[in-house]
C-alpha cells in the first residue's frame, strides 16, 4: 500500500457499454487514484461500422454461449478488432491534447462487456469482457490495467458496479451528506451513495436505456426515444407497471447487479411505440425510487450521468416516480458523458498503486478487493 501523499499521473480511461451506441469513450484525467487533481479532455471516438456489426452478433453469440463449453470464436476476432480501435483512440486523444504516450501513467482498459451473470446461493458470479490488455501495452508502450471485473466476482463479490470509489471521490468535492447520490444511466441503471465518511453503497438499481433502445430499434423507429419524445407522447399504463414493480429483483437488499438483458423490451410486448416508451420509461423511474428507499438514508438529490439524462422524460419522471430531485452531471461542473470513462482511469491508478476497487457495500465481496490485471 503506497502512502497517500502519492504524486497525481495522467491516466486514460476507456469504456464501451453494453448499449453499442458505436463509440468509445475516452477521457484523460490526473489522479492518485484518491483525488481528481485534473479533468484533462474526453472525446467519443466512433467505431468504424464493422466492428459495431462486429460486436452485436459477438453479443448475441455470448447469449447462446452463456459459460457453457468453449467460447465461440468470434470472441477472439471481436477482440483483437476493439484492442486496436480502442488503442488507436488513446493515443489520438492522448496526442489531441499535446501529450505522448510517454506521458500517461497507465490506460484503464474496461473492455466490451459479453456476458455478465450474477452470483446466486452457492454459485459464484461470472463475468466476460473482450478486451486484450497485452496486445494494446504492445500498441501503445504504456503500462495497461485491464480485466476489472473477475477478481471480484472470483472473491463472491457482484463484479458490479465498480464506479463507486470514483463517484464518491467527485462527491468528496461536492456534497458529501449523503443527501446527493450518483445515478449512472447507462444501458442498466446503478447508484451510488456515499454519508460523506466510511460508508460507500453502490448497486444496479434496474433497467435504463437498454430494453427502451431495443424496443424502439424493434419498432423501426431508429436507435433510442430521441429527447424521450414517443414516451412523453404516451400514456403510462399504470397497472402493468404496477405489476412490473413487483419485480423480486426491486426488493432485494443490495449488493446486487444486473445483465444489460435480465430486464427487456418483452415489458411492453403487444404496445404501441409511445405507449410502450412510456412504459419502459415510467419503469426505470420508479425502479430508481425503489432503490433509494433501500438505501441507510434516502437522498434528495440525485446528480445523473450517462446517455439517460439527455432524455427529458426520465429525468422528469425521477422527480414525480422517484420522489427525488434529478439535476444533470454538468450542474456539479461534472462532465456527464465522460464520468464513467473517467472512472477506468481513476481505477487503473488505483490497481497501479495496489488500492482496493471493490468494497463489501458496493459489490458484496468479504472485505475491500483489489482487482485488475496490469500489462507492462
Amino acid at each position: 500500500m503506497i502512502a497517500k501523499s502519492a504524486e497525481p499521473i495522467w491516466a486514460v480511461g476507456l469504456m464501451t457499454g453494453t448499449v453499442l451506441d458505436g463509440n468509445i469513450d475516452v477521457a484523460l484525467i490526473r489522479t492518485d487514484g484518491e483525488r481528481i487533481a485534473d479533468f484533462g479532455t474526453y472525446t467519443l471516438a466512433p467505431y468504424p461500422g464493422s466492428i459495431r456489426t462486429l460486436l452485436e452478433e459477438t453479443l448475441r453469440q455470448a447469449r447462446v454461449w452463456n459459460f457453457t463449453g468453449p467460447e465461440p470464436a468470434i470472441f477472439r476476432e471481436a477482440e483483437e478488432a476493439l484492442t486496436r480501435a480502442q488503442s488507436a483512440a488513446v493515443k489520438g486523444l492522448v496526442e489531441s491534447y499535446g501529450l505522448t504516450m510517454a506521458d500517461i501513467g497507465v490506460v484503464g482498459f474496461h473492455g466490451q462487456t459479453v456476458l455478465h451473470r450474477a452470483p446466486q446461493v452457492g454459485r459464484l458470479g461470472q463475468t466476460r469482457q473482450l478486451g486484450d490488455g497485452e496486445l494494446m501495452h504492445d500498441i501503445l508502450g504504456t503500462k495497461i490495467a485491464y480485466d476489472f471485473r473477475s477478481a471480484d466476482m472470483r472473491g463472491g463479490g457482484q463484479g458490479a458496479p465498480l464506479s463507486a470509489a470514483y463517484h464518491a471521490a467527485l462527491l468528496r468535492d461536492g456534497d458529501a451528506s449523503g443527501d446527493t447520490a450518483v445515478l449512472n444511466l447507462g444501458g442498466v441503471a446503478n447508484v451510488t451513495w456515499w454519508d460523506g465518511k466510511d460508508n460507500v453503497v453502490a448497486f444496479d438499481t434496474g433497467p435504463a436505456n437498454a430494453p427502451l433502445n431495443d424496443f424502439i430499434k424493434s419498432k423501426g423507429l431508429g436507435e433510442m426515444d430521441r429527447d424521450g419524445a414517443l414516451a412523453r407522447a404516451g400514456t403510462v399504463d399504470e397497472a402493468r407497471l404496477t405489476k412490473l414493480l413487483q419485480h423480486p429483483y426491486l426488493a432485494k437488499p443490495y449488493p446486487k447487479s444486473l445483465d444489460r438483458f435480465d430486464f427487456g423490451a418483452a415489458m411492453a410486448d403487444g404496445m404501441n411505440a409511445e405507449d410502450g416508451a412510456a412504459l419502459l420509461t415510467a419503469f426505470t423511474a420508479a425502479a430508481v425510487g425503489k432503490a433509494l428507499d433501500l438505501l441507510p438514508h434516502r437522498p434528495k438529490r440525485l446528480v445523473v450521468s450517462g446517455g439517460g439524462r439527455h432524455n427529458p422524460t426520465i429525468m422528469a419522471m425521477l422527480a414525480s416516480r422517484a420522489g427525488v430531485e434529478a439535476v444533470p452531471a454538468e450542474a456539479l461542473g461534472w462532465k456527464g458523458d465522460a464520468v464513467e470513462a473517467e472512472c477506468f482511469a481513476f481505477l487503473a491508478v488505483r490497481v497501479l498503486r495496489d488500492l482496493p476497487i471493490s468494497f463489501p457495500t458496493t459489490t458484496g465481496v468479504p472485505q475491500p478487493m483489489r482487482g485488475g490485471r496490469l500489462a507492462g
